[in-house]
């Protein structure tokens, strides 16, 4: 029988994936953020000038649409895990993949270590918890039906 606790994985898996889209689509900001603002940041975070020129911008500005842009197809998802249950395993895979290579591509270009321990392992830890908590919401419906 279908209860509460058998809802449980689902209701965890929607709030995980909605308050991830909800960071994800606060790059918002710096997509819309005038240029000058983008380059003080990384001077702030100890990182040195970021380089001037219209390509720096195009990618700085097009990196933090395409983040607010995945964070909105996540949000969608969250409406109904269950049906997209599937794309919920893709989209964690190939985040697990994503946040190995950042890892790699962090260590290849010299960004400080407290950004190499940070980013890479968050997306990976974040989305193996995500394919667990999607494969457990998987395990209930086979309960179910």
């Amino acid at each position: 029988m279908y209860s509460a606790i058998t809802k449980t994985p689902d209701r965890v898996l929607t709030w995980v994936l909605r308050i991830l889209a909800i960071i994800l689509m606060t790059a918002i900001v710096p997509a819309v953020m005038p240029s000058a603002w983008m380059e003080e940041i990384p001077i702030r975070l100890g990182m040195g000038e970021l380089p001037r020129g219209p390509m720096i911008g195009y990618l700085t500005h097009s990196l933090s649409a395409m983040y607010t842009l995945h964070g909105a197809v996540v949000f969608v998802v969250s409406l109904d895990v269950r049906r997209y249950l599937p794309v919920v395993k893709c989209l964690a895979v190939l985040a697990i993949l994503f946040g190995m290579g950042m890892i790699v591509l962090d260590v290849v270009v010299g960004m400080p270590m407290f950004w190499v321990l940070c980013e890479g392992p968050f997306i990976v830890v974040i989305n193996g918890g995500l394919f667990w908590l999607a494969g457990r919401v998987g395990i209930r419906l086979n309960e179910v039906a």
